[in-house]
């Protein structure tokens, strides 16, 4: 049986704009990744890149619902697992929920467990910001040395 994650969060959007900076990459470079361009679109294979993290991971979209699901393949934790985003919207605020399985049920597959659950709050937490109050959370800025 392999394990599975799943995590959710409000955004004070309407689900259009929520779902839209997801799969237009140049707004997801905007809070999550670095260098997007284009659109997640069924059956088309893309490349995420983190400057904080200095790596690149394809991902190899399955399915596209506009404004309700999007599905792809990745090995972001370092196993090949699903990850799948819903989107509900309820009086102008949208939850969007995501959940990732695939890897097994060991001392490792906990780890990478873990560790995707902890990337997908930031990735979350990061599109609340970017959206509700156009903040990227996720930009590095360095400190000159005095």
């Amino acid at each position: 049986m392999k394990m599975k994650m799943q995590i959710q969060q409000q955004i004070a959007k309407p689900v259009h704009e929520v779902f839209n900076a997801i799969v237009d990459q140049t707004q997801l470079s905007g809070y999550f990744t670095i260098d997007g361009k284009g659109k997640m679109e069924e059956g088309k294979t893309i490349t995420w890149r983190w400057e904080d993290y200095d790596g690149s991971i394809d991902i190899h979209v399955k399915r596209v619902e506009t404004d309700k699901f999007i599905s792809f393949n990745w090995s972001g934790s370092g196993s090949e697992t699903t990850v799948e985003i819903h989107f509900e919207e309820h009086d102008g605020i949208t939850t969007a929920k995501i959940r990732e399985y695939g890897w097994d049920k060991d001392d490792n597959g906990i780890a990478r467990l873990v560790e995707q659950t902890q990337g997908w709050t930031q990735m979350l937490c990061c599109l609340k910001a970017y959206l509700e109050y156009d903040i990227n959370l996720r930009t590095i800025k360095h400190k000159e040395n005095a």
